[in-house]
């Protein structure tokens, strides 16, 4: 064959693989059937779940289960839910469009509901954390109640996102929940639904206890909103003249990991972070990059209800001897999702891997141990007092004390 005919032929191809490659850009649902949106979600597990025998399981026997009964996306997305189940992950987990939607506008910052974090723990829907200053925490829900009902209807066996899409809804609505409270009887509250801005971190006083006026304070709720990072930033900046800063990450669900990494890159100098562990063995090692050498002593606050991210945040700050850590054991979740959008705008989130702390400690099930346990009793909350805020004022004027002329902050 000549080279002149060679070209030709080459050309031939190119233009028929052009054709075929504009096709499918502008008819995208050709290659999107039901079926196919199954197969798609099968393949991601199959690679990229943390556990490669997907709960000791043939994953091959899922693929093609449902080959004779999925009929349209309805079907599909029952069909990806059992599956998804069958691995025994409750952070692996299918979410419809609808479902991806409302946890997009969390991320950017916004939702309508009544500003709660719930979670599923032995068969019990519970609440992880009301976010502060919405209808939730107004209300008087606190971190481990147990949602017995949604107006009226029984949560047993229920998922969270079922439970979600049930609690949240039309701004100016109510929703009715019947609440357990350890030790106590339930309790039925009725909550009229607000649109939630998702402002994770504020410097106002706490409504229980005092902080020390030398002393600067700073709750951060959650480090969901992708505005996270900037308003913590944001916060130290705002309060750099003060001797010392308590964070406060009590019932902090946590998050994006991203956030947690930028946040203790912000506290720390040229130190370890986070690791995290794929399926593979392979560990990559996060590191601080800013080159922060003054700055004030740090105490931090966690209780049952501090998870995830927030547990990056304290296991960084607590190996690296940046900061103390006062209140009780930690959640302790130390797996990391990736959020995996489909096709037709439906999503998975998959346990892709688990992290350590710098000190290479696993936490997972287990939680971060404060360096000082205090713990809050009923008496303490009606008297108007924090013992765990107290502590943590306590450590650090005797750390301002041992320092005094302690510089000022330096954000980088």
């Amino acid at each position: 064959m000549s080279l002149k005919q060679m070209l030709k032929r080459l050309s031939i191809f190119f233009i028929f693989f052009a054709l075929f490659c504009i096709t499918n850009i502008q008819n995208p649902a050709l290659a999107v059937t039901p079926q196919n949106l199954y197969d798609k979600a099968w393949k991601l597990i199959q690679t990229k779940y943390v556990d490669e025998t997907q709960n000791q399981q043939n994953w091959e026997r899922w693929r093609h289960k449902y080959d004779n009964v999925i009929k349209d996306e309805e079907d599909a997305y029952v069909a990806m839910a059992t599956m998804v189940d069958s691995l025994g992950d409750v952070y692996t987990k299918f979410l419809t469009p609808k479902e991806y939607k409302e946890e997009s506008e969390s991320i950017q910052g916004s939702l309508k509901g009544i500003g709660v974090q719930i979670g599923v723990r032995e068969g019990k829907l519970l609440i992880i954390a009301p976010l502060e200053d919405t209808p939730g925490e107004r209300a008087g829900l606190k971190s481990e109640d147990e949602i017995l009902e949604i107006d009226g209807k029984s949560t047993k066996g229920i998922t969270v996102e079922a439970a979600a899409e049930k609690i949240r809804g039309p701004e100016g609505t109510k929703v009715r929940l019947l609440v357990k409270r350890k030790n106590e009887a339930p309790k039925l509250y009725t909550i009229e639904r607000a649109n939630i801005e998702l402002k994770s971190v504020s410097t106002k006083a706490p409504k229980i206890g005092k902080v020390d006026d030398n002393l600067g304070y700073i709750r951060l709720s959650s480090f969901l909103s992708k505005n996270a990072a900037a308003e913590f930033k944001a916060a130290l900046e705002q309060l750099k003249t003060k001797d010392g800063i308590i964070v406060d990450l009590r019932s902090n669900p946590g998050g994006l990991l991203t956030n947690s990494i930028y946040i203790a890159d912000m506290l720390l100098s040229s130190k370890v972070i986070v690791s995290t562990v794929d399926r593979d063995g392979y560990k990559e090692t996060q590191k601080s990059l800013s080159q922060v050498n003054s700055i004030q002593p740090v105490v931090v606050l966690i209780n049952e209800g501090s998870a995830s991210a927030s547990e990056i945040l304290a296991g960084a700050l607590k190996d690296n001897k940046r900061a103390l850590i006062v209140g009780k054991k930690s959640f302790g979740k130390g797996l990391v999702q990736e959020i995996n959008k489909l096709p037709d705008g439906s999503a998975l989130h998959i346990t892709i891997q688990k992290y350590l702390t710098p000190n290479g400690t696993d936490i997972h099930k287990k939680g971060i141990t404060p360096d000082y346990e205090v713990e809050i009793k009923e008496a303490d909350v009606k008297a108007n007092k924090d013992p765990q805020l107290a502590k943590a004022c306590e450590l650090l004027q005797e750390q301002v004390h041992k320092n005094t002329n302690f510089p000022q902050i330096e954000i980088k």
